[in-house]
Protein backbone atom coordinates (compact mmCIF):
# COMPACT_ATOMS: atom_id res chain seq x y z
CA UNK A 1 0.00 0.00 0.00
CA UNK A 2 1.09 3.67 -0.84
CA UNK A 3 1.64 5.85 1.32
CA UNK A 4 0.54 9.46 0.96
CA UNK A 5 3.50 12.12 1.24
CA UNK A 6 3.83 14.00 4.15
CA UNK A 7 6.48 16.77 4.64
CA UNK A 8 6.09 17.11 8.16
CA UNK A 9 6.84 13.14 8.93
CA UNK A 10 9.20 12.91 5.72
CA UNK A 11 12.06 15.92 7.41
CA UNK A 12 11.09 14.96 11.04
CA UNK A 13 14.04 13.78 11.67
CA UNK A 14 16.14 16.83 10.79
CA UNK A 15 14.19 18.35 13.67
CA UNK A 16 16.44 18.78 17.22
CA UNK A 17 19.41 20.02 14.28
CA UNK A 18 16.60 22.78 12.74
CA UNK A 19 13.81 23.51 14.71
CA UNK A 20 10.12 23.23 13.32
CA UNK A 21 10.23 26.69 12.31
CA UNK A 22 13.20 26.63 10.55
CA UNK A 23 11.95 23.39 8.72
CA UNK A 24 9.29 25.32 7.18
CA UNK A 25 11.70 28.16 5.96
CA UNK A 26 13.91 25.52 4.37
CA UNK A 27 10.77 24.64 2.60
CA UNK A 28 10.08 27.82 1.15
CA UNK A 29 13.03 28.70 -0.15
CA UNK A 30 14.33 28.31 -4.11
CA UNK A 31 17.79 26.98 -4.68
CA UNK A 32 19.72 27.93 -8.37
CA UNK A 33 21.95 25.23 -9.03
CA UNK A 34 24.13 24.98 -12.60
CA UNK A 35 25.64 21.65 -13.47
CA UNK A 36 24.13 18.25 -12.56
CA UNK A 37 27.02 16.35 -13.09
CA UNK A 38 29.32 14.83 -10.17
CA UNK A 39 28.85 17.46 -7.63
CA UNK A 40 25.38 19.41 -8.82
CA UNK A 41 23.37 16.22 -8.51
CA UNK A 42 24.62 15.13 -5.14
CA UNK A 43 23.73 19.00 -4.57
CA UNK A 44 20.67 18.52 -5.63
CA UNK A 45 19.77 15.53 -3.45
CA UNK A 46 21.32 16.49 -0.85
CA UNK A 47 19.50 19.96 -0.50
CA UNK A 48 16.06 18.07 -1.39
CA UNK A 49 16.65 15.62 2.22
CA UNK A 50 17.43 19.28 3.88
CA UNK A 51 13.77 19.63 2.99
CA UNK A 52 14.54 22.68 0.62
CA UNK A 53 11.22 22.25 -1.88
CA UNK A 54 12.12 24.50 -4.83
CA UNK A 55 14.88 24.74 -7.44
CA UNK A 56 16.08 26.05 -9.97
CA UNK A 57 18.31 23.46 -12.02
CA UNK A 58 20.12 23.94 -15.61
CA UNK A 59 22.62 21.31 -17.49
CA UNK A 60 22.43 20.84 -21.21
CA UNK A 61 24.55 17.37 -21.14
CA UNK A 62 23.35 13.84 -21.20
CA UNK A 63 24.62 10.70 -19.13
CA UNK A 64 26.90 8.83 -20.59
CA UNK A 65 29.29 5.94 -19.50
CA UNK A 66 32.08 7.44 -18.01
CA UNK A 67 30.18 9.68 -15.70
CA UNK A 68 29.55 6.28 -13.36
CA UNK A 69 32.07 6.98 -10.81
CA UNK A 70 30.82 9.92 -9.73
CA UNK A 71 27.17 11.81 -10.54
CA UNK A 72 24.02 10.98 -8.57
CA UNK A 73 22.33 10.28 -11.87
CA UNK A 74 24.38 8.32 -14.00
CA UNK A 75 23.34 4.35 -14.10
CA UNK A 76 22.44 2.41 -16.85
CA UNK A 77 19.02 3.02 -17.26
CA UNK A 78 19.68 6.83 -17.75
CA UNK A 79 22.40 6.66 -20.05
CA UNK A 80 21.37 9.03 -22.95
CA UNK A 81 18.99 11.09 -21.13
CA UNK A 82 18.86 14.53 -20.12
CA UNK A 83 20.26 14.96 -16.57
CA UNK A 84 17.78 17.73 -16.06
CA UNK A 85 15.09 15.54 -16.57
CA UNK A 86 16.76 12.72 -14.90
CA UNK A 87 18.11 14.38 -11.65
CA UNK A 88 14.60 16.30 -11.56
CA UNK A 89 12.43 12.72 -11.04
CA UNK A 90 14.92 11.47 -8.66
CA UNK A 91 14.23 14.59 -6.38
CA UNK A 92 10.57 14.11 -7.26
CA UNK A 93 10.77 10.49 -5.37
CA UNK A 94 12.27 12.02 -2.22
CA UNK A 95 9.62 15.13 -2.14
CA UNK A 96 6.91 15.27 -4.79
CA UNK A 97 5.99 18.23 -3.83
CA UNK A 98 9.36 20.00 -4.52
CA UNK A 99 8.83 22.94 -7.79
CA UNK A 100 11.65 22.22 -9.64
CA UNK A 101 12.71 24.72 -13.50
CA UNK A 102 14.86 23.22 -14.89
CA UNK A 103 16.72 24.46 -18.19
CA UNK A 104 18.09 22.10 -20.41
CA UNK A 105 20.32 23.86 -22.45
CA UNK A 106 22.31 25.48 -19.42
CA UNK A 107 22.52 28.69 -18.55
CA UNK A 108 23.93 31.51 -21.39
CA UNK A 109 23.43 35.16 -21.34
CA UNK A 110 19.84 34.95 -22.65
CA UNK A 111 18.28 32.80 -19.23
CA UNK A 112 20.93 33.68 -16.60
CA UNK A 113 18.26 36.42 -15.34
CA UNK A 114 15.27 34.14 -15.89
CA UNK A 115 17.71 31.02 -13.55
CA UNK A 116 18.46 33.58 -11.21
CA UNK A 117 14.72 34.86 -10.69
CA UNK A 118 13.39 34.27 -7.33
CA UNK A 119 16.39 32.62 -5.62
CA UNK A 120 17.78 32.73 -2.21
CA UNK A 121 20.97 31.38 -3.32
CA UNK A 122 23.11 30.00 -5.91
CA UNK A 123 24.84 26.76 -5.60
CA UNK A 124 28.04 26.72 -8.71
CA UNK A 125 27.79 23.01 -10.00
CA UNK A 126 29.42 23.68 -13.24
CA UNK A 127 32.40 21.92 -15.03
CA UNK A 128 35.62 23.36 -13.92
CA UNK A 129 36.97 24.67 -17.26
CA UNK A 130 33.42 26.18 -17.87
CA UNK A 131 34.86 29.61 -16.41
CA UNK A 132 33.18 32.62 -18.76
CA UNK A 133 29.43 31.11 -17.95
CA UNK A 134 31.17 30.93 -14.30
CA UNK A 135 32.19 34.40 -14.03
CA UNK A 136 29.19 35.87 -15.52
CA UNK A 137 26.67 33.43 -12.64
CA UNK A 138 29.06 35.31 -10.18
CA UNK A 139 29.00 38.49 -11.16
CA UNK A 140 24.64 38.47 -12.21
CA UNK A 141 24.72 36.90 -8.11
CA UNK A 142 26.90 39.50 -6.89
CA UNK A 143 24.61 42.47 -8.69
CA UNK A 144 21.35 40.96 -7.43
CA UNK A 145 22.37 40.07 -3.64
CA UNK A 146 22.60 36.58 -3.85
CA UNK A 147 24.54 34.41 -2.08
CA UNK A 148 26.66 32.30 -3.79
CA UNK A 149 28.78 28.71 -3.31
CA UNK A 150 31.07 26.90 -4.90
CA UNK A 151 32.65 23.56 -3.84
CA UNK A 152 35.53 21.72 -5.92
CA UNK A 153 35.97 18.19 -5.57
CA UNK A 154 39.60 17.79 -5.16
CA UNK A 155 41.04 14.27 -4.82
CA UNK A 156 39.36 12.82 -2.04
CA UNK A 157 38.34 15.95 -0.65
CA UNK A 158 36.75 19.79 -1.51
CA UNK A 159 37.50 22.87 -1.42
CA UNK A 160 34.79 25.45 -0.69
CA UNK A 161 34.13 29.27 -0.79
CA UNK A 162 31.50 31.36 0.08
CA UNK A 163 30.53 34.88 -1.42
CA UNK A 164 28.73 36.92 0.82
CA UNK A 165 26.44 39.73 -0.88
CA UNK A 166 28.71 43.15 -0.25
CA UNK A 167 31.80 41.81 0.32
CA UNK A 168 34.61 40.66 -1.36
CA UNK A 169 32.91 39.35 -5.19
CA UNK A 170 34.35 36.27 -7.23
CA UNK A 171 36.17 38.52 -9.41
CA UNK A 172 37.99 40.14 -6.47
CA UNK A 173 39.29 36.63 -5.43
CA UNK A 174 39.97 35.29 -8.67
CA UNK A 175 40.74 37.95 -10.95
CA UNK A 176 40.37 36.67 -14.29
CA UNK A 177 39.68 39.70 -16.32
CA UNK A 178 41.81 40.31 -19.24
CA UNK A 179 43.77 36.85 -18.87
CA UNK A 180 43.93 34.04 -21.63
CA UNK A 181 41.80 31.40 -21.08
CA UNK A 182 44.27 28.90 -19.87
CA UNK A 183 45.74 31.82 -17.19
CA UNK A 184 42.42 31.84 -16.39
CA UNK A 185 41.81 28.52 -15.52
CA UNK A 186 45.40 28.26 -13.75
CA UNK A 187 44.27 31.21 -11.32
CA UNK A 188 40.86 29.69 -9.99
CA UNK A 189 42.52 26.53 -9.74
CA UNK A 190 45.02 28.20 -7.35
CA UNK A 191 42.08 30.27 -5.85
CA UNK A 192 40.03 26.98 -5.36
CA UNK A 193 42.88 25.09 -3.38
CA UNK A 194 45.65 27.46 -1.96
CA UNK A 195 46.76 24.84 0.20
CA UNK A 196 46.39 21.88 -2.30
CA UNK A 197 46.50 19.18 0.22
CA UNK A 198 45.55 16.82 -2.57
CA UNK A 199 48.88 16.81 -4.72
CA UNK A 200 50.90 14.34 -2.61
CA UNK A 201 48.40 11.35 -3.09
CA UNK A 202 47.86 11.81 -7.00
CA UNK A 203 49.01 8.24 -8.65
CA UNK A 204 49.08 8.71 -11.95
CA UNK A 205 50.03 12.69 -12.31
CA UNK A 206 49.67 12.86 -16.19
CA UNK A 207 45.84 12.13 -15.37
CA UNK A 208 46.33 15.96 -14.85
CA UNK A 209 46.18 18.20 -17.87
CA UNK A 210 45.01 21.20 -17.28
CA UNK A 211 46.07 22.25 -21.26
CA UNK A 212 44.08 19.69 -22.29
CA UNK A 213 41.26 20.20 -20.04
CA UNK A 214 40.59 16.72 -18.24
CA UNK A 215 41.48 15.21 -15.05
CA UNK A 216 40.37 12.49 -13.08
CA UNK A 217 37.35 12.56 -10.08
CA UNK A 218 36.18 10.78 -7.47
CA UNK A 219 32.93 10.01 -5.69
CA UNK A 220 34.10 10.35 -2.32
CA UNK A 221 34.83 14.24 -3.41
CA UNK A 222 31.69 14.58 -4.83
CA UNK A 223 29.45 13.77 -1.67
CA UNK A 224 31.95 15.95 0.67
CA UNK A 225 31.27 18.71 -1.80
CA UNK A 226 27.67 18.03 -0.97
CA UNK A 227 28.16 17.14 2.85
CA UNK A 228 29.97 20.83 3.09
CA UNK A 229 27.71 22.89 0.81
CA UNK A 230 24.38 21.68 2.17
CA UNK A 231 25.47 22.55 5.79
CA UNK A 232 26.68 25.73 4.40
CA UNK A 233 23.18 26.63 2.46
CA UNK A 234 21.90 25.90 5.46
CA UNK A 235 23.67 27.94 7.39
CA UNK A 236 23.46 30.68 5.00
CA UNK A 237 19.54 30.80 4.67
CA UNK A 238 18.55 29.99 8.27
CA UNK A 239 20.73 32.95 9.13
CA UNK A 240 22.57 30.96 12.26
CA UNK A 241 26.03 29.67 12.93
CA UNK A 242 29.41 30.49 11.95
CA UNK A 243 29.77 31.65 8.18
CA UNK A 244 33.23 32.83 6.64
CA UNK A 245 33.41 34.80 3.07
CA UNK A 246 35.89 34.98 0.89
CA UNK A 247 38.39 35.98 0.86
CA UNK A 248 38.80 33.01 3.57
CA UNK A 249 38.10 29.40 1.97
CA UNK A 250 37.87 25.91 3.17
CA UNK A 251 39.63 22.78 2.19
CA UNK A 252 39.21 19.11 3.65
CA UNK A 253 40.99 16.19 2.45
CA UNK A 254 39.85 12.81 3.79
CA UNK A 255 42.71 10.87 2.36
CA UNK A 256 45.23 12.61 4.68
CA UNK A 257 42.69 13.49 7.40
CA UNK A 258 43.05 17.24 7.30
CA UNK A 259 41.05 20.50 7.66
CA UNK A 260 42.20 23.84 7.20
CA UNK A 261 40.80 26.96 6.92
CA UNK A 262 43.02 29.65 4.39
CA UNK A 263 42.54 33.58 4.13
CA UNK A 264 44.16 35.00 1.16
CA UNK A 265 43.52 38.58 1.67
CA UNK A 266 43.27 40.90 -1.87
CA UNK A 267 42.41 37.23 -3.36
CA UNK A 268 44.66 36.20 -6.40
CA UNK A 269 47.20 39.37 -5.79
CA UNK A 270 48.06 37.98 -2.42
CA UNK A 271 52.03 36.77 -2.02
CA UNK A 272 51.29 33.44 -1.78
CA UNK A 273 49.00 33.00 -4.37
CA UNK A 274 51.31 34.72 -6.74
CA UNK A 275 53.74 32.35 -5.67
CA UNK A 276 51.40 29.44 -5.95
CA UNK A 277 50.28 30.78 -9.35
CA UNK A 278 54.10 31.00 -10.21
CA UNK A 279 54.57 27.25 -9.30
CA UNK A 280 51.49 26.02 -11.10
CA UNK A 281 52.57 27.47 -14.16
CA UNK A 282 56.24 25.93 -13.79
CA UNK A 283 54.62 22.31 -13.61
CA UNK A 284 52.82 23.30 -16.57
CA UNK A 285 55.52 24.30 -18.29
CA UNK A 286 57.89 21.36 -17.15
CA UNK A 287 55.29 18.89 -18.70
CA UNK A 288 55.15 20.36 -21.88
CA UNK A 289 59.12 20.26 -21.74
CA UNK A 290 58.58 16.11 -21.19
CA UNK A 291 56.23 15.38 -23.73
CA UNK A 292 57.61 17.13 -26.28
CA UNK A 293 61.11 15.06 -25.97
Amino acid sequence: MTRAFDYSLAFSRNIGWTTPDEQMLLRNKRVAIAGLGGVGGAHLLTLSRVGISQFNIADFDRFELQNFNRQAGATMSSIGQEKVNVLTSMAHEINPESTIQSFPDGVHPDNIESFLDGVDIYVDSIDFFAVETRRQLFAECYKRNIPAVTAAPLGMGAGFLYFEPGKMSFEEYFQLEGYSRQEQLIRFLAGLAPRVLQRTYLAVPDAVDLLAERGPSTIMACDICAGITGTEVLKILLNRGPRRSAPYGLQFDAYRQKLVMTWRPFGNSNPLQQLMIWLIKQQLKSKNVKKST
